[in-house]
Formats: structure tokens, sequence, C-alpha cells
């Protein structure tokens, strides 16, 4: 039986190299984004290659519209094996506000989609992930979010401050503590992990400067959502192992 697999921003980027690798590891990916075209294109491209995969549209910022992906998963497969909470945007990038510190509409922003998408998304799914024999959960977050390294004056991110984008990945790494927590008991697993500094249009710059492509990346996620079910839940990883919180 095929592992069932969703990711959220699935259609580029992260999102889709992860879905390409669930796919090749024999997984049926169902690739959800908030552009039915663009997740269409997606999984197209991957059905071309051989592989399982569907297209799902969905808007992590609303609830009404996880209630009916939620709704159609459940009819097409009775289940879910993997959630990726993979969609994420960073509007201080591109930020031209005057402020002093925060620009509170890119604050808005972010969390909007960073951390209230990821807690309605995962809540959005519990009851199908119950029905799995071994569920598992994985936030994409970011060691900028890790409190340790914010304060590290050996940390390469020590002097990029972009409150709003770190603000949100922490609130994830809390998420994900306090899911394992609610979950201890169950099959169900949860990791936070950071797929490093990566190859997306995420933010302006990244395609050229960042060293790491996003099919490397997405190994990370992959092994986050394979975890054995001996492995512990509610960490957090890179490819290097554990992240300081």
């Amino acid at each position: 039986m095929s592992t069932i697999a969703l990711i959220t921003g699935g259609n580029r980027g992260l999102g889709l190299a992860t879905a390409t690798a669930l796919a090749q590891s024999g997984a049926t990916v169902i690739i959800a984004g908030r552009d039915l075209n663009a997740v269409r294109t997606a999984a197209d491209g991957l059905v071309g290659q051989g592989l399982r995969a569907e297209a799902l549209a969905m808007d992590v910022t609303s609830t009404e519209s996880i209630a009916a992906a939620a709704a159609t998963v459940a009819a097409r497969h009775g289940r879910l094996d993997v959630l990726v909470n993979n969609a994420g945007v960073l509007p201080e990038a591109t930020s031209s506000s005057d402020h002093h510190f925060v620009d509170v509409d890119a604050f808005r922003t972010t969390f909007e989609t960073n951390v209230f998408g990821v807690a309605a998304t995962t809540e959005g799914f519990l009851p199908l992930l119950m029905q799995s024999d071994a569920g598992r959960i994985v936030n994409v977050s970011s060691t900028m979010g890790s409190l340790n390294d914010q304060q590290n004056v050996d940390s390469p991110f020590y002097s990029t401050v972009v409150p709003a984008y770190q603000a949100s990945k922490a609130a994830v790494n809390s998420i994900t503590i306090g899911l394992s927590k609610k979950l201890a008991g169950t099959k169900l697993k949860v990791t936070s992990v950071c797929p490093g500094w990566v190859q997306t249009d995420l933010a302006p710059g990244n395609r050229e400067h960042a060293p790491t492509t996003a099919d490397d990346a997405a190994r990370i996620v992959l092994t986050a959502a394979m975890l054995p079910d001996d492995a512990p839940s509610g960490t957090f990883i890179d490819d290097s192992g554990p992240v300081p919180w």
C-alpha cells in the first residue's frame, strides 16, 4: 500500500523537490497550493516521469480551503500518512515600507502563512493522519528560527535580522514541541527541519547565492517523513543532525 503524502507549497522550489523525492521513494504525493493550474502542472510533470502524483488546490491561510482539501483527500484515500508543512513566505526581503524595526504588515502576512497556516493545516488534517499506521508531520523551519543561533556570534546568520521570519520559525518550532506532547502515545511523529539556505524564490538572490540545491535540501525533509517507529518525536534537525532550539 502506497504512502500518501501531502506537501503544501508543493508546486515549486523545495516543495516540488520534496514531492519528487517522496514520489521516487514510492509514495503517492499530493501537491497542494493556491494556484490550481500550477499544482496541476507540477503533478503532471511527475506523472510524466512514471510517478504517482495528484494536484490539490488549497490556501493554507483559509480554514475553509483547508477543510475542503481535507474532505477531498478523505474521499480519495481515507487517510494521510505524511504531511509536509512547507508553504512559507518572506515578505521582509522585499519590503519598502518606512519602519524602525519591523514592517507590521509584513509581520502579519508572514505569521498568517508561516505560523497560522501550519497550525490550521495540521489541525485540519490530523483526523486523516490518525488513520495512518505511522503518520509523520514535517514542519519546514529554519536555523534562523533557533533562539540559540540568533544569539550565537559565531553563526553565519548572526548579523541577519528579519524579525518576522525569524519569529515565525521560532513559533513553528514551538508548535512542533507542543504537538509532539499532544500526540504522545500515538503512532504520529512530528519534526521540525532546517533545509539550509536553499536555491529557491523565497527571497531575491537565493537562486544566485544559496549553496544548497532544492534537491539536496529535500533529503532532510525525506528523512523526517520516513522516521522509523522507534525514532523520537518533537525534534529539530538539519542535514548534520540535531539543531539547538
